[in-house]
């Protein structure tokens, strides 16, 4: 179902967040993301001078190399357009992520080793879309690299949205043991 008819309005502001995922050659998961801000009019900008309208604010990017565990091995990061000479300092900083596991509240452990004045908020954000992108692309062989080690664990993905709800029919068919009645 669409959203509703808006009331008239003015575009302003796009934010644009696109991630891919890759299978290596090597057996590793690269996930990249590129985040463009764009404005409908122009600014002036002391570091880049006129910054005209359609042309992004933010042009940045990152690639996060995982294992099937989902632990990062690498991680890469551009700052290619920015309004600031300070945005360009961070990069390499992000390279403290390495040995961090994409699971459960580990956005919480990125922001203590790169948020606030350690590094971009930018950066960070795109953080969140990466994660679901290396669950996406990493699904088939992540359930293949675990058949038949189940050790009796509940699956991380139950109560992680409505769909695997322990209580909901998804939950029920595949893994009854973890089934909760309503």
């Amino acid at each position: 179902m669409p959203l509703p008819d808006p009331v008239e309005r003015e575009l302003i502001h796009t934010r644009t967040i696109v991630c891919q995922g890759f299978h290596r050659s090597d057996g590793l998961w690269d996930i990249e993301a590129k985040l463009q801000d764009v404005r409908t009019y122009g600014v002036d900008n002391e570091f880049r001078g006129r910054i005209e309208a359609g042309e992004p604010v933010h042009s940045m990017s990152l690639r996060v190399t995982l294992d099937i565990e989902f632990v990062i091995q690498d991680i890469a990061a551009s700052s290619d357009q920015v309004p600031a000479a300070a945005c360009t300092t961070v990069t390499d900083g992000m390279k403290k992520l390495i040995g961090l596991r994409i699971a459960s509240g580990w956005i919480q452990q990125v922001r203590e080793r790169v948020g606030g004045v350690l590094g971009c908020t930018h950066l960070i954000e795109m953080l969140g879309p990466i994660g679901t992108t290396a669950y996406q692309t990493m699904y088939r062989e992540v359930e293949a690299h675990n058949e038949g080690k189940s050790n009796g664990a509940k699956p991380r993905v139950i109560d992680s949205c409505v769909t695997w709800a322990a209580s909901g029919d998804e939950v029920k068919k595949r893994w009854p043991a973890f089934y909760i009645e309503k």
